[in-house]
């Protein structure tokens, strides 16, 4: 076979050490734990859901009454006399007439309650009853049209809350059956914490995590997981006895049945069954260090801060979980940690504040979290927050405190276009050594096709290359529940008895099983140019819009900035309109047409008003299309953003982000400058945005080359995104000549289109095969 040039992999010269690169990140969104990683099979056990969550939400979601026979029955939720303060609400099912019996069944997640013949579910549930001592409840397992399943019969023996436990051994497989607890007698019956686990968990750990998720997990043999978020870090109240609170760590250890019922800020319920405790014992399970992420006293998402005076409870909730993981059992919390059931420390080497935090008051506050936690555990690793963008001023302004205050990691999150990770392969080529290191903790390339796959396998050898200055990367999100959708992609998706790796899980698993711990030095010769894309200026179509708003835009012109030229609007004055309510719009339009331009270096000048609504403006430009453009959005997200971005074939990438909010009937004088492929934004007169849209550079082979220090194992990977095949040498310098053995992991040859899918979870997939050589 012709070789097109020569992959030279110096196997005695070793670079920088690659540590903990890559790992995972869990996330509650999705469903990624109630009805997802957490075994649970009840969904409303406690009977808290509330409209807090969301607006649909009721005490009896997924509950439905029971009634056989002549019976009936009044079910309804009270809390005069509750389980405990925390968990308040409880079912009191008032026995009217117990025909064949009356009571509750469960619905479950997804389609339902899925059980396998043969294996056992562990039932348990507070109770207490009025009168009709000698009655059971009876609990079945049931399919829809009414087959028992499984069954058992529990004595409630006590007008007081007492606990029962049972197992039920499913005779039949089903994954769309019901829990039903019916009884007979009169009086009324009262239940709460309703549960019913799989006795076979991940690592038969009772109340534990589902196997199949977690051993696709396990499979990866990340470094490291980062948990519990995410925009449900901070996005909340400070008070952490309210519903709706920040999420405070402290609030999820301990009994289950005393844990409070808390809002996930993804519109759904978080029982907090998977806690703490759980997460550090989970991370030991699967190999992974644990990353917990705890607020900073401020949540953007609504500008609530704690006071600098009181932030004293705050960072001592992060000093007191340190203690929780690496404490021994004779201090406080690493004695708490022991009566768990986990004698032993965790172990823990970095702590994350905040979470793609933007504006001064969280930069205010990191400083004393940093300093308090480097005075009483120096070697704790330290994470800061640069935002949830890739550039801009508030990227610039958290790597501008973690240089100050001496952070040990940065945490990058973007979500972008597979055009946008091409183009930025060398992204980090430039970042020193001795600065804080990068922590990508979250980024994907909008989609879970084989594409999507390649070019982060792609940009991933640009991660490993670059360890000098990436310390951590994980892919997000992590788990998707396909009937619980609020983000995607995503890198494992699940229903209630099926889960499946995504092409970008393989890509993951390839990097994370094949790690290495040094890099090697390489060298590629003989291969074709890298293959640039046309020096294209940004040209097309002018437009403007509004979101959730409506504005005036005037005194409109657009200058070419080389001829001079001079196009004026004045006609086009008309009010446009995208008010949340169709009939508010009235008979405006939702954008205001300025035509195309094929000028490669323009200003584009004018004046706009938000006339009412609660966000503010679009200004679309370089339109080809719908799905191809860039646009400038100021009073974005929560009326609190101005971005520039690039819309390529109907997905985003945001190339820089600042702060504004836009008032209504404030005019504002606002200014586009376009040079090439050079954007510049101004409002008022002050430069607001910057950047590049750059376009990909597409090199012969992406290649990056490690040794493993225990087997001594050289490992080379190489991406090629090309359309077509190319071959190379690869030279190993200065290794011994002998037999060599030479594995190989290859993921090649599908459609770019393909998805793996529940039909065919492995469609694409790695094939492993392997050869020997000489030399």
């Amino acid at each position: 076979m012709k070789t097109e040039g020569k992959l030279k992999i110096h196997t005695q010269k070793r670079g920088a050490e690659l540590g903990d690169l890559f790992g995972i990140f869990f996330e509650d969104l999705n469903h990624a734990a109630d009805g997802g990683l957490y075994a649970e099979l009840v969904q409303n056990r406690s009977f808290e859901f509330d409209p807090i969550d969301r607006a649909d939400y009721h005490a009896l979601m997924a509950w439905e009454p029971v009634e056989r026979g002549d019976g009936k029955v009044n079910i309804s939720v009270e809390d005069s006399k509750p389980l405990n303060d925390r968990n308040q609400h409880y079912v009191a099912i008032d026995i009217v007439a117990e025909g064949d019996g009356v009571g509750l069944m469960n619905l479950g997640f997804n389609s339902g309650i899925p059980v396998k013949e043969g294996e056992n579910y562990n039932f348990s549930v507070y109770a207490r009853r009025e009168t009709s001592f000698d009655v059971p409840l009876t609990v079945n397992i049931e399919s829809t049209d009414g087959i028992i399943l499984g069954e058992v019969e529990i004595a409630v023996s006590s007008s007081e809350w007492t606990r029962y436990e049972a197992v039920i051994t499913a005779n039949s497989t089903d994954t769309s059956s019901r829990l039903v607890i019916v009884t007979k007698g009169n009086g009324k019956v009262y239940l709460d914490m309703v549960s019913l686990f799989p006795e076979k968990t991940f690592k038969n750990r009772p109340g534990g995590m589902r196997e199949d998720i977690s051993l696709l997990l396990a499979d990866l043999k990340p470094k490291f997981m980062r948990f519990p978020g995410g925009c449900l870090v901070h996005d909340g109240s400070l008070d952490p006895d309210d519903r709706d609170s920040m999420y405070r760590w402290k609030n999820t250890i301990g009994d289950v049945a005393q844990r409070p019922a808390r809002r996930n800020n993804w519109s759904y319920n978080q029982t907090l069954g998977l806690g703490y405790y759980e997460y550090f014992q989970f991370c030991e399970d699967i190999g992974a260090k644990p990353i917990p992420v705890l607020p900073g006293g401020y949540d953007p998402h609504h500008k609530r801060m704690v006071p600098l005076d009181e932030l004293t409870p705050w960072i001592e909730d992060a000093l007191d979980l340190i203690e929780f993981a690496k404490g021994d059992s004779s201090t406080k919390w690493g004695g708490i940690r022991a009566e768990l059931g986990h004698p032993e420390p965790f172990g823990l080497e970095y702590v994350g504040i905040g979470n793609e935090e933007v504006g001064a008051p969280f930069f205010e506050r990191y400083p004393y979290f940093h300093q308090a936690i480097k005075a009483k555990y120096p070697e704790i690793k330290v994470i800061n927050s640069s935002g949830p963008f890739s550039a801009g001023q508030e990227y610039e302004r958290g790597w501008t405190s973690a240089k100050k205050n001496k952070s040990d990691l940065v945490d990058e999150h973007y979500y972008c276009t597979p055009e946008w990770f091409l183009a930025n392969h060398h992204r980090y080529d430039d970042f020193k050594a001795d600065e804080p290191k990068v922590f990508l903790g979250e980024y994907a390339s909008w989609g879970n096709t084989y594409y999507n796959a390649l070019v982060e396998a792609a940009f991933m050898t640009g991660l490993q290359n670059n360890a000098h200055a990436v310390g951590l990367a994980c892919y997000a999100p992590m788990l998707c529940n396909v009937d619980y959708i609020n983000w995607k992609p995503d890198m494992i998706w699940f229903n209630n008895h099926e889960v499946y790796g995504t092409a970008n899980y393989y890509v993951q698993k390839l990097f994370m099983n094949h790690q290495g711990d040094h890099l090697l030095k390489m060298e590629a010769d003989g291969f074709t140019a890298p293959k640039e894309s046309r020096k294209e200026a940004i040209t097309g179509a002018v437009s403007f819009g509004v979101d959730a708003s409506a504005a005036r835009f005037s005194e409109i012109t657009l200058v070419n900035n080389l001829t001079g030229e001079v196009k004026t609007y004045s006609d086009l004055s008309e009010e446009v309109s995208n008010l949340p309510d169709p009939a508010q719009n009235k008979t405006a339009n939702r954008t205001l047409e300025l035509g195309e331009t094929e000028w490669e270096n323009y200003t584009l000048h004018f004046k706009a008003t938000r006339t009412a609504g609660n966000k503010g403006f679009i200004f679309y430009f370089g339109k080809a299309d719908d799905q191809n453009h860039l646009y400038w959005e100021l009073g974005g997200w929560q009326n609190q953003d101005s971005i520039v971005a690039s819309i390529i074939n109907g997905r985003n990438s945001v190339l820089t982000h600042a702060m504004f909010t836009v008032e209504t009937e404030v005019e504002y004088d606002l200014k586009l400058e376009v040079v090439g492929r050079q954007i510049r934004t101004f409002i008022n007169g002050e430069l607001v945005n910057e950047t590049e849209d750059k376009l990909p550079v597409i090199e012969p082979l992406y290649y990056t080359a490690s040794v493993e220090d225990l087997t001594g194992d050289i490992i080379l990977k190489t991406v090629n995104v090309q359309e077509n095949s190319v071959s190379a040498e690869v030279a190993l310098e200065s290794l011994a000549k002998e037999a060599l053995t030479i594995e190989v992991y290859e993921m090649s040859g599908y459609p770019l289109e393909d998805e793996n899918n529940f039909e065919n979870k492995q469609q694409v997939s790695p094939k492993q095969t392997s050869f020997k050589t000489e030399g």
